[in-house]
């Protein structure tokens, strides 16, 4: 009686293991990394008068946050805090300004090693927002109800 119990104990944790095991992600995808936005960037394609900045930093694997802001004649006229996180198995842009009560969510639609396209089809503007790396400058693109505003960045150091 003593043996069966033994055998079917050790049958129980084998099964457990290899249950444990099968349950694990095998894919050879690599998970998404959005590092190539850290740091501290201004705008060079910016209007007279006026200087944008961003600023992003990594909190966890699944969350970036930034801040970007226009400086004009040193005060701070626009400010807009931005959340990239992964909710479960979908990536989100959240944006917000201090004038509107409410963080506005942008879905992730496409993302590579280099870049990503988030929308959201229940506003008219921005409802797609594009940022990306080219060379040693991030790219940014904002756009809906047939306006494109672009955005040109390089680090600074």
């Amino acid at each position: 009686m003593k043996a069966i119990k033994i055998v079917t104990g050790t049958a129980l944790i084998f099964f457990l293991i290899t249950i444990s095991c099968s349950t694990k992600t095998t894919s050879n995808e690599k998970p998404e990394h959005f590092d190539w936005l850290l740091g501290r960037w201004q705008r060079t394609n910016e209007a007279q008068g006026k200087a944008t900045f961003e600023n992003w930093v990594k909190t966890t694997e699944f969350s970036y946050l930034g801040i970007g802001f226009i400086l004009q004649d040193g005060d701070t006229i626009k400010q807009e805090r931005m959340e990239l996180v992964k909710h479960y198995d979908a990536w989100h842009l959240k944006v917000k300004v201090p004038e509107e009560t409410e963080t506005v969510t942008f879905k992730m639609t496409g993302s590579n090693q280099n870049s990503f396209i988030c929308m959201n089809d229940s506003i008219d503007f921005p409802n797609r927002i594009k940022y990306w790396k080219e060379n040693k400058k991030l790219k940014a693109t904002v756009s809906g109800t047939g306006l494109n505003i672009p955005f040109e960045f390089e680090k600074i150091e």
